[in-house]
């Protein structure tokens, strides 16, 4: 998650809303802490202070909401509204994924294209290799390639807050009724990425992603 809201610092956004419900107290705990833990601090007893010195933290305005445990992810953004202000757009991603996508762009590419939704659209990359057939006879291998899989819709996406319209309740699935419909209203944009994308939903990403990083090759690192 801290990657992800780095990715979107760095095109200048620093105002965040996290739909939590699972382990929503430790995300809580990791913010309320979060100078603390990374700055020189003085507790005055006397006084009842604290004083947080040469703060190193980014300068993010993080509102955590407990959006529910079993609510489904469009319940989620409907519940997040009345944060949003006066906003007439927000962005919106998911919370296992990193990406050096230009989220400049997708956000320019959103307005122009005057819809209400944006999505980021990736091709992910292959977990396994092709096989080589002719007939019954395999005739090579080869690892596999981006543009042996279609698109998927990556994240990263841009809304128009008209979408709450058609959102119903928690028990709404964003990425099914929402989308669908959307897509029948021809009100659903695609913005292609061929970058780098990589989720990180098993073990296997987990180590990879964190390979790259302790490499110093990670390259949605753009800060």
């Amino acid at each position: 998650m801290w990657h992800i809201m780095k990715m979107y610092e760095y095109h200048g956004i620093t105002d965040f809303i996290i739909c939590a419900g699972y382990k929503q107290n430790s995300i809580k705990e990791f913010f309320s802490n979060y100078a603390i833990d990374n700055c020189d601090v003085t507790f005055d007893y006397r006084n009842g202070t604290t004083t947080i010195h040469n703060n190193f933290t980014e300068p993010w305005n993080v509102t955590v909401s407990d959006t529910g445990l079993n609510t489904m992810t469009g319940g989620r953004i409907k519940r997040i509204d009345k944060y949003l202000g006066d906003d007439e757009s927000f962005c919106l991603t998911y919370g296992d994924g990193v990406s050096d996508v230009p989220l400049d762009k997708v956000i320019k590419f959103h307005t122009s294209g005057k819809k209400l939704a944006t999505i980021t659209a990736v091709h992910p990359e292959g977990r396994f290799g092709i096989m080589e057939m002719s007939g019954n006879d395999v005739t090579s291998f080869r690892e596999k390639k981006t543009e042996d899989t279609g698109w998927i819709n990556g994240g990263f996406m841009v809304l128009d807050r008209g979408i709450m319209d058609h959102i119903d309740g928690d028990h709404i699935t964003f990425e099914r009724e929402p989308l669908e419909k959307l897509a029948k209203m021809g009100q659903l944009n695609a913005y292609k990425h061929i970058g780098f994308w990589q989720c990180m939903d098993t073990l296997r990403d987990k180590e990879k992603l964190q390979k790259m990083w302790d490499e110093g090759t990670a390259p949605w690192k753009k800060w």
